[in-house]
């Protein structure tokens, strides 16, 4: 018998203050690198998308992978890139910690939909209203000592 799992991550993880260095004009470039580390993970990427200060994934975590693994390589790959590419030059380091929430199949085209929708939805919305609300709906305890 084969293996079947599905295992939906929403993934958020920021600069390191909150920083506003990753450049608009240069994000598509970084989030197909991203896309990349991904792909040779064997993971499934259904939506990757970010602000100036954060990005969010939501992706389908193989398993014989390691969610901690991922977004180890995703923020060290990722994060050298950004440096060493010339295109984001405020860019230092990622945060230390991040977000990673479990949904649902039922609601992955709405998490989609969400990440699709972060330059409009952070008119509304800090980056930290945000990973605030997102630990509250995961019934998780915010802790501001942690704030990214």
């Amino acid at each position: 018998m084969s293996t079947y799992t599905q295992s939906l991550h929403h993934v958020v993880f920021g600069t390191r203050g909150r920083k506003p260095a990753l450049v608009a004009a240069h994000r598509p470039r970084l989030f197909a690198y991203m896309a990349g580390i991904i792909g040779n993970t064997r993971c499934h990427l259904y939506r990757l998308n970010g602000v100036e200060d954060h990005v969010h994934l939501l992706i389908d975590l193989h398993p014989s992978l390691a969610l901690a693994e991922l977004v180890k390589s995703l923020k060290i790959g990722s994060g050298n890139w950004a440096r060493t590419s010339g295109l984001f030059p405020d860019f230092e380091h990622r945060q230390e910690g991040y977000g990673a929430f479990t949904r649902s199949w039922e609601h992955k085209d709405a998490v989609v939909e969400y990440i699709k929708n972060q330059e409009q939805h952070h008119q509304k919305e800090t980056f930290v209203d945000e990973l605030r609300r997102l630990v509250g709906e995961a019934g998780l305890p915010w802790d501001e000592r942690y704030l990214p």
